[in-house]
């Protein structure tokens, strides 16, 4: 008599989550955001614990006028990308006005504060749900952003030489990190020159040369409000670094950024790289960057949620165009 095979049981549903880590991830974005931040605080407590004394004196002897030019430059800092991101919602077939793609940029960078990605989402949907008919599909929303981030990236790359000394990197490995940006940037550009639909309609602010420099113009601005609050904040506490320094850290704040830090991001940042000039008073000041961001954002969104309750609020200062009839670059 023949012995039937074993019959292999079928994952069930909790077995499946468990089997794609990756899915359940990105399917749970604030736990993850929530764990890593416990970690990285956790990690900082400790490295920190016989220097508490020194990271509390220096964290409160920050001067109102020091704390007052971190809010306000990072609030430069919103409006400049806020200005980018309309140039390329324009360029997308937007014809949302300015005053409401601010109010909806507005409210998508306090969810900078949790995480970029959550940012830019929170970003899209107000702006879909505010101006369903002059702002693009959300793919392209999505698409319209990457120009930003592409310059942003290239002009990381091309700065990245100011990690060499704070993190001991080879003079080959920037070498390599600007060979590898000037590629992915020279083929993503070779890429896209033909696709102009769907999606590919986000990128649309890259193919002029107009449009494309304003881009570049406002990218460039950004980062040195950046890099300038970055110095105001630190030698405001009496840490004596350089440009490079400050560039460096604002380098590594973007590429930390990606992880599931939260808002340990700037402590962790420059303790990281500035590290050798007093982990505690470096540490304040990244804490420092992180809490006047977070003010500075919240002034941007307080002005949003104001603007928005005004009696006039219906109708924006700039006159809109007529609202394109329905068609499937319109729909979500």
């Amino acid at each position: 008599m023949e012995t039937p095979a074993p019959i292999e049981a079928s994952p069930g549903p909790a077995s499946s989550r468990l089997g794609r880590p990756g899915v359940w991830m990105r399917r749970h974005p604030g736990v993850v955001t929530g764990v890593g931040t416990l970690i990285v605080t956790a990690a900082l407590v400790i490295g920190l614990w016989n220097k508490r004394e020194d990271f509390v004196e220096a964290f409160t002897s920050a001067s109102l006028l020091v704390l007052s030019g971190a809010i306000a430059l990072q609030v430069v800092w919103l409006i400049a990308r806020s200005e980018a991101w309309h140039v390329c919602v324009e360029a997308a077939g937007g014809s949302v006005s300015r005053r409401r793609l601010y109010r909806a940029a507005a409210v998508g960078y306090l969810g900078n504060l949790f995480n970029s990605s959550f940012g830019l989402g929170v970003r899209i949907a107000t702006l879909r749900r505010t101006a369903p008919a002059d702002s693009p599909n959300a793919p392209v929303l999505v698409a319209a952003e990457l120009p930003i981030v592409v310059v942003e990236v290239a002009l990381a790359a091309g700065l990245s030489f100011t990690l060499i000394g704070p993190l001991n990197v080879p003079w080959w490995v920037v070498l390599g990190i600007v060979v590898v940006a000037t590629a992915v940037i020279g083929g993503l550009t070779r890429f896209v020159r033909d696709r102009r639909d769907g999606f590919w309609r986000g990128l649309d602010v890259m193919r002029g040369l107009q449009s494309r420099n304003v881009i570049i113009g406002l990218v460039m601005f950004a980062t040195g409000a950046q890099v300038v609050r970055n110095m105001v904040v630190l030698e405001g506490l009496g840490v004596d670094i350089s440009v490079f320094d400050a560039i460096a850290l604002l380098i590594a704040a973007a590429a930390v950024g990606l992880l599931p830090v939260g808002p340990t991001l700037g402590a962790a940042t420059a303790v990281l790289i500035l590290g050798s000039n007093g982990v505690a008073v470096v540490a304040a000041a990244g804490a420092l960057l992180t809490a006047t961001g977070a003010v500075g954002a919240l002034l941007f969104a307080g002005w949003a949620l104001v603007d928005r309750l005004r009696p006039s609020a219906g109708r924006d200062l700039e006159p809109e165009a007529d609202p394109a009839p329905p068609g499937p670059g319109l729909a979500i």
